[in-house]
């Protein structure tokens, strides 16, 4: 766990040269390379409030010196300062696409568009707007770019010409008279299929940092990125299981109801969610637990014997009642969000108290991690939130704090856990650049789902982790599609936050809460029973793709191009994922009774009925309510625990293993006994293909100690 707070944060920029603008438009500054095939361009005088000088945890250096070497930097940023602020000029191949500039929830495929990089909770429309904006991008040339800077940046992705840039008139139609038409189809054609340039203004800025990291593949760049950033994390297993989220109003008495009933009825869940109620004042925030829980510390101690942890709603934003009110009124912005103060968690004081009060009163007696809500800024939609024009006791504007204050606060709330020498897992509803290495995962109170498939590859681009969670559904099918699509992500949830019962028992919200029940809903219950099953027995094999986000980079959830690069069927499908290296993974949506699959070259396997598929095409495939297509490729070692009712229970560590193909092969498990430093000890499954028999050990030698094979099956 690399989590080295970075002292000397202001001193950062002082590391390379500072280039003065030259007087022709356009100068270039001189290239250093700051780690293996990660150049940084430093242009005038950069701000000295950036995610790289605010951050608080350090590069991976062992994983960026393992990652495959370019050695020459694969493109020049150029800048020029303006009245308007810094542009940097990028230039653009021909064919050469864009991907990332964070969770881009309306889009995938960058190229020809416009994006401003602003931070906002309702991000509906394709602008940029987003929960979790990034300067970062990385084109099919296989190189990103990082802008280390905090504004609200205005991106052009090709397409825009000066004057002196005749258009091609071969590429105009000659046959039409619809210059109008004519003009934008052309416009169309060029942006893609004529040398092009990325133009990034930074407003208001005398100068910038720019990152350019190497590939030679898009997945190289990606993740250089993560590495740069710390590398990936790990959740601790607990976090890889099942979570539902309870009804605002819960009680005490009743939260503890719940978790028998799931215990009883066999549903699988590792993580309970307090919503905002469970204090005495919400929006803002006291941090004091309100008369619902009358005993707090006994109901957590009551529910870690059932193998429960509880994950608490929290809010930044302190109100006037809060114990820590007075304190950091010196350590607060200057507007007010919903009568509360605003934490400069820029700085260490803010940090301090918000870290000493909750470490005392939620974690030291029992809350294993919090849901940040609220961090986005929804002055756009709401008008709730501070205000740009805000000023806070660190130096930082209003708009260069929403650009940063999901991170920050997301340091903030790991503080506590980091003092307690304790493993988290949370959620929160804004981060940012160089948030690989935070145990958070974003999500959204918008619930459009194929948005959030699309959420799911697209996150993948810019080191962001995603849940398309699951609140109540319209229908049977769409509770089950989301619930399928759920379980298939960084974090499987449901969100019950206005539901007295969990949905599978009523879907009408009124009757829900009026206890009411549906006459089939033990049926629809037992569905989704077996599709949280199904979660349960992917966790090992999630936790080696978490591994290796950690020590490699490389997105444990990505978008099918980062893998299979040279294919162009796979530049705008984003409605299926790579999970792990071994598995391709399709959801979908209610309504779709079948589905149009592409598979990539290769041979594939149905993770349900063994069969199959030679890739390198689109298949139309029926898909049943009770199934998602799930994909295995060819010489895969795919590792299955028997599903439990937690992670805790000792039977979740008991493995059949599933060999698909006829060729020898091995896969890499990691040992994880849920301390604070996890050594994660490479654990190898091992087949031999000749004498059609599988090991498990580590380093040759055999190992029981913590995984078990109860069987092994070959699928051919």
């Amino acid at each position: 766990m690399q989590r080295l707070k970075n002292r000397v944060t202001v001193c950062w920029l002082f590391l390379f040269p500072l280039i003065a603008f030259g007087q022709e438009t356009g100068s270039a500054a001189k290239e250093k390379q700051v780690y293996p095939d990660v150049w940084c361009f430093t242009f005038g005088t950069p701000d000295l409030i950036t995610p790289v000088t605010t951050r608080n945890i350090h590069p991976n250096l062992e994983g960026l010196q393992a990652v495959k070497k370019e050695m020459n930097c694969p493109v020049i940023p150029i800048a020029e300062l303006t009245d308007r602020g810094v542009l940097i000029h990028i230039p653009l191949q021909k064919e050469e696409l864009i991907y990332g500039l964070g969770l881009q929830l309306q889009s995938f495929q960058q190229r020809g568009s416009k994006k401003i990089l602003r931070v906002n909770a309702d991000p509906e429309n394709n602008t940029g707007d987003s929960h979790a904006p990034v300067p970062f991008y990385v084109t099919t040339q296989g190189y990103g770019i990082f802008v280390d800077n905090a504004r609200y940046l205005t991106c052009y992705l090709g397409n825009k010409r000066k004057k002196a840039d005749a258009v091609n008139p071969e590429l105009v139609s000659k046959e039409s008279n619809d210059g109008w038409n004519s003009l934008i189809n052309s416009y169309q054609r060029n942006g893609i299929a004529e040398e092009s340039e990325v133009l990034i203004e930074v407003p208001m800025a005398k100068g910038v940092t720019v990152y350019v990291f190497g590939g030679p593949s898009m997945k190289d760049a990606v993740a250089r990125y993560n590495l740069f950033a710390g590398g990936g994390v790990v959740p601790p297993k607990w976090g890889l299981g099942f979570w539902y989220r309870v009804n605002s109003d819960c009680t005490q008495e009743q939260l503890l109801t719940l978790a028998d009933d799931f215990r009883n009825r066999g549903i699988p869940c590792d993580v309970l969610g307090l919503e905002p109620h469970w204090q005495t004042h919400s929006y803002s925030s006291s941090y004091v637990w309100s008369t619902k829980f009358p005993d707090p510390a006994g109901m957590l101690s009551e529910l870690s014997k059932k193998n429960f942890r509880v994950n608490m709603w929290q809010q930044a934003f302190v109100h006037p009642t809060s114990p820590i009110y007075d304190d950091l009124k010196p350590w607060s912005g200057d507007y007010l969000v919903w009568n509360g103060l605003v934490p400069d968690f820029l700085t260490d004081e803010a940090k301090r108290i918000y870290r000493d009060y909750n470490k005392k009163m939620n974690v030291d007696i029992g809350i294993s991690g919090f849901k940040a809500d609220e961090c986005d800024n929804s002055d756009f939609t709401g008008n709730w939130s501070f205000p740009e024009c805000s000023n806070f006791p660190s130096g930082a504007s209003g708009e260069q704090m929403h650009s940063l204050f999901g991170l920050r606060f997301q340091d903030a709330i790991l503080s506590i856990f980091d003092e307690k020498q304790q493993r988290t897992y949370c959620l929160v509803r804004n981060s940012g650049a160089l948030a690989a290495p935070y145990p958070f995962v974003l999500y959204s109170d918008l619930y459009n789902h194929h948005t959030f498939i699309n959420a799911i590859a697209q996150s993948g681009f810019s080191g962001l982790l995603w849940t398309p969670e699951v609140r109540d559904a319209s229908s049977k099918e769409d509770l089950i599609r989301r619930l399928q699509s759920t379980v298939f992500s960084p974090l499987a949830i449901i969100n019950g936050w206005y539901l007295m019962n969990p949905p599978w028992k009523q879907l009408n919200r009124a009757l829900n809460n009026l206890n009411q029940f549906d006459e089939h809903w033990e049926e629809t219950e037992a569905i989704c029973r077996d599709i949280i099953k199904l979660r349960m027995q992917f966790i090992p094999y999630l936790q080696a793709a978490f591994v290796n986000y950690q020590k490699k980079g490389i997105p444990p959830f990505r978008a099918l191009i980062l893998d299979y690069p040279d294919d162009k069927n796979l530049q705008n499908l984003n409605d299926q994922f790579m999970m792990g290296d071994q598995l391709m993974v399709v959801p979908l949506t209610a309504g779709e009774k079948s589905k149009s699959i592409y598979f990539p070259q290769g041979t594939w396997y149905d993770f349900f009925t063994g069969e199959k598929i030679d890739g390198g095409c689109r298949l139309t495939i029926d898909v049943p309510l009770d199934h998602i297509p799930v994909f295995v490729k060819a010489g895969s070692i795919l590792p299955l625990a028997t599903p439990t009712l937690s992670t805790d229970e000792p039977a979740s560590n008991e493995l059949t293993v599933r060999v698909y193909g006829s060729v020898s092969g091995f896969f890499s498990l990691y040992e994880d006994d849920g301390s604070f430093t996890p050594s994660f000890k490479e654990i190898l499954l091992v087949w031999d293909a000749s004498r059609q028999k599988g090991s498990i050990g580590t380093k040759g030698k055999q190992s029981d100690s913590y995984y078990n094979v109860v069987d092994w099956k070959v699928i051919h």
